[in-house]
C-alpha cells in the first residue's frame, strides 16, 4: 500500500470527522476504494468508533434509474437512513469505474429520484449545520476519472495526492495553513453586502448581506480549498455562461447559459442535453434559485477534470450552485438538487464585493 493511502485514511478519520470513541461511523464508497475503505476502516478501529461499511458495485444506480418502477425509485433503504438520519460520521469515497453509466436514462426518472430524498436531503443539510452530524467526501483515482481529465491512472493519482496535500509532510499543517487564507478571505467578504461575478459570457451579482461564509478548508469536502455562501434568495439578477461542462447523473450538459431576474432562472440552455437541464430545473421551486455562490482557492487543482469535487474547488474561479443551500450559510432555498455551475475567472475574469476587486484575472488582489 502506497504510505499515502494511510496518511489519506489518518486524514479523513482524525482531521476531517474527529471520529471519537463510541461514535457510529458510515463508510461507503465504490469498491474500486478498497484499498482506502480498508485504511479508513482500519482508523475508525483504532479511534474507538463503531465502523459500518457500504461498498458499492458499480452501474447500479443506473439499473435501478433505468428499470425500476416508480415505487422503487422512492424508497429509501435502511442504509441511506442510517447514513443521513442515525450515524454520527460519515465518510464517503467516490470511486467511479464508469462514469457514464447513466447517460441514457430518462431525465425524469432522474427528478422523481431526486425528490424522493429531498427530505432526507434537508435533514442530512440540518444534521451537519447543528453538529449532529460530521461528515466527508473525498474521490478516490480510478480509470474512469482519470480518463475523463485526460490523463493516465497514474499521472491522476498524482493530481488527487497533490489536491489533498498528502504529499505534505503533515498534511493537517497545511490544511490549517489553507484555513488561516481563507479566513482572511472571509474577514474581508463579510461585511459586504453585494457580489459580483464578471466572465466571458457572465455579468451576475448576488446579495450576500447579513449571510454566513464558510470556511471549507478540507474537513467536509477533501480535498477542499473554497469559501462560500447561501446567497439571499430573491437577489440573483444578470447572466451566466459556464466556462465548463456540467457533469451530473453520467450526462455531460455542455455550454449552460442562464438569465437571472429576482433570483429566479428565467431562460435556461445548453449546447449539449439541454433537455436534462431544463428537466432539473423544473424539479422543484427551489431548483431555479441558488443556495450557493463561492470562491475556489486550490491552486494545487489548475484544470478541469469532469469531477465536481475537485473542479469547484480551481483555484481562480468562482461557482454558483442551483438548489438548496447549506443552512449554516443562512441560505433557506430548498431544493431536492444541488448543481453547482463553474465560471473560469483566470483569462478576463474578476469577483467584485460591493463594488471593490476580491479576484481579477484567477488572482486573489486584496
Amino acid at each position: 500500500m502506497d504510505e499515502r493511502i494511510a496518511a489519506w485514511a489518518e486524514v479523513l478519520v482524525g482531521y476531517c470527522t474527529s471520529v471519537q470513541p463510541g461514535d457510529r461511523v458510515a463508510i461507503s464508497g465504490g469498491i474500486a476504494a478498497e484499498p482506502l475503505l480498508r485504511a479508513v476502516f482500519r482508523q475508525v478501529v483504532l479511534a474507538g468508533g463503531y465502523p459500518a461499511m457500504n461498498p458499492n458495485l458499480g452501474g447500479l444506480q443506473a439499473e435501478l434509474l433505468g428499470a425500476g418502477s416508480d415505487a422503487q425509485l422512492e424508497f429509501i433503504s435502511p442504509i441511506e437512513q442510517f447514513e443521513r438520519l442515525e450515524a454520527d460520521v460519515s465518510i464517503r469515497i467516490n470511486a467511479e469505474t464508469n462514469t457514464k453509466s447513466g447517460s441514457s436514462v430518462d431525465p425524469s426518472r432522474n427528478a422523481k429520484f431526486d425528490l424522493a430524498r429531498g427530505d432526507l436531503r434537508r435533514a442530512y443539510m440540518e444534521r451537519a449545520a447543528s453538529g449532529s452530524l460530521r461528515w466527508t467526501l473525498t474521490i478516490f483515482p480510478t480509470d474512469a476519472y482519470a480518463q475523463d481529465a485526460e490523463m493516465s491512472t497514474a499521472e491522476y493519482a498524482e493530481f488527487i495526492f497533490a489536491a489533498c496535500k498528502l504529499n505534505d509532510r503533515d498534511p493537517v499543517i497545511a490544511w490549517r495553513v489553507l484555513h488561516q487564507e481563507q479566513a482572511r478571505l472571509i474577514g474581508w467578504l463579510s461585511p459586504r453586502r453585494t457580489l459580483r461575478i464578471v466572465g466571458p459570457g457572465t455579468d451576475l451579482t448576488v446579495g450576500i448581506g447579513g449571510r454566513n461564509w464558510i470556511n471549507s478548508d478540507g474537513k467536509r469536502n477533501f480535498p477542499s480549498g473554497e469559501v462560500f455562501t447561501g446567497p439571499i434568495e430573491d437577489s440573483a439578477n444578470g447572466v451566466l455562461r459556464c466556462s465548463f461542462p456540467v457533469m451530473t447523473g453520467g450526462r455531460e450538459i455542455a455550454d449552460v447559459r442562464l438569465r437571472f431576474e429576482q433570483g429566479v432562472v428565467v431562460d435556461a440552455s445548453a449546447a449539449k442535453n439541454e433537455a436534462f437541464l431544463l428537466a432539473s430545473l423544473d424539479t422543484d421551486e427551489g431548483a431555479r434559485r441558488l443556495g450557493e455562490v463561492a470562491v475556489g482557492t486550490n491552486f494545487d487543482i489548475n484544470r478541469f477534470t469532469g469531477q465536481i469535487l475537485l473542479d469547484e474547488k480551481i483555484g481562480g474561479t468562482a461557482h454558483v450552485a442551483l438548489g438548496a443551500g447549506y443552512p449554516d450559510s443562512g441560505s433557506t432555498n430548498r431544493s431536492a438538487i444541488h448543481w453547482d455551475l463553474i465560471c473560469d475567472l483566470r483569462n478576463g475574469g474578476r469577483i467584485e464585493a460591493d463594488g471593490e476587486p476580491l479576484m481579477i484575472d484567477g488572482r486573489i488582489v486584496i
